[in-house]
């Protein structure tokens, strides 16, 4: 069932769970002659699946078709509604002039649970969970507060990240900003901006969106390949971020736990970003590109080889999928993805912001006050003051010379 598919996805992505599929008795359609009946198109119109090899096999033969110089001969074995049928489930012979593969797929059949997935399951879980990340983080400050340096600030500051650091981190954030915003105004246009703004407004704002959100993605991409060049070798997993996790960064007890130039909640937030991140660039790609970086069609025979749709009592996932079908699967895994790293980076941003004291200026100066630094990375600090020393050191046994 193509439900089913979509659900394969959110699994994979740790979103869901696997849904059942809803069988449906077979209806008597002797009093429609074989047509479909009222009882089907309810059942479609409640997603349920139905045995439609009635109409889909029913698209006329050239067997059947009378001789030319008879009644209707001239219709050759297929009359208009067979036709249409026949394009509507992709069997009619089509040969096009132009525009390749796609321009022969004159109706299709399959979009209707993707737009109806997009526009009510994809769209209110999504919002639903950005909500929940706010309202989470507002209950973490209310009863946490602020976290505060203990210690007075000493004056003296240590370089924390070097200017091209910095132009990484913010090309990245602020092009992640953009596409984040651009991407929420695309998929809730219509339910928020018409009834605000009008039609008018709504199509001028989405077409902007558009712009920018297409554009912005290289800026993006780029940003993630430098800041994993510049920070891959300190975030890889050591020893101390055990003692972190255990102490939950502090807040489980009365003394910061030690930590390098990233402590293990940091650790997991670059790893989300280049993960969740390269994920939703090669999704982009897709959807930018996408009648030549199909993605799907061969990820789907991966995991049907693998055996895992049968571990997870699914059905085997489709593996020859038209180029909208590809589009259309690109689109919500990109949209689904996206909204897990939003509400990873909204942590993020709140910790880095309002949630501790002192953080900021890591980011917006790119020094560090040594109480900060104590506090918070103090194996980190130890490592600088001793490099400092040992090029101190080595000045001067130069000038001795």
């Amino acid at each position: 069932m193509m439900r089913l598919y979509i659900f394969a996805l959110i699994l994979a992505s740790g979103l869901g769970a696997p849904a059942a599929a809803q069988d449906s008795l077979e209806p008597d359609r002797s009093a429609t002659g074989g047509a479909q009946t009222l009882e089907d198109i309810l059942a479609r119109q409640r997603g349920e699946g139905i045995d439609d090899t009635f109409r889909r096999e029913n698209t006329g033969s050239p067997d059947t078709a009378a001789g030319i110089a008879q009644q209707l001969g001239t219709l050759g074995g297929s009359s208009d509604p067979e036709l249409w049928r026949a394009l509507r489930y992709g069997s009619a012979d089509i040969t096009v002039s132009s525009g390749g593969e796609v321009a022969a797929v004159l109706v299709q059949d399959g979009g209707m649970w993707w737009l109806d997935f997009r526009r009510t399951t994809l769209k209110n879980w999504g919002g639903y969970f950005l909500l929940g990340v706010i309202g989470a983080l507002i209950a973490f400050f209310l009863l946490r507060g602020r976290i505060r340096i203990d210690a007075p600030m000493t004056g003296r500051t240590v370089v924390r990240f070097q200017a091209i650091e910095r132009f990484a981190h913010w090309l990245l954030a602020g092009s992640f900003i953009l596409l984040g915003l651009t991407g929420l105004l695309t998929l809730f246009g219509r339910t928020v901006l018409i009834p605000a703004f009008g039609h008018e407004a709504n199509s001028f704002i989405l077409i902007a969106s558009k712009w920018v959100h297409n554009n912005a993605a290289w800026a993006f991409m780029v940003g993630l390949v430098m800041i994993f060049a510049f920070w891959v070798w300190h975030n890889l997993p050591d020893r101390t971020d055990l003692k972190w996790i255990a102490q939950f960064g502090g807040i489980i007890g009365s003394k910061h736990p030690p930590a390098r130039k990233f402590n293990a909640g940091q650790k997991v937030i670059f790893w989300s970003v280049v993960i969740l991140g390269a994920s939703i660039s090669a999704s982009g790609l897709s959807l930018l590109f996408p009648f030549e970086i199909p993605m799907f069609a061969k990820t789907f025979a991966i995991l049907n080889d693998l055996g895992i749709t049968g571990v997870l009592g699914l059905d085997p996932l489709p593996t020859e999928l038209t180029p909208q079908e590809e589009m259309q699967y690109a689109q919500l895994w990109h949209a689904i993805v996206s909204f897990v790293l939003m509400g990873i980076i909204i942590a993020h941003i709140y910790i880095g912001s309002l949630g501790m004291e002192g953080a900021f200026d890591a980011m917006g100066t790119g020094e560090v006050d040594e109480a900060w630094a104590h506090q918070h990375h103090s194996i980190w600090l130890e490592d600088v003051k001793a490099a400092d020393k040992g090029e101190s050191a080595t000045g001067d046994a130069t000038a001795a010379e």
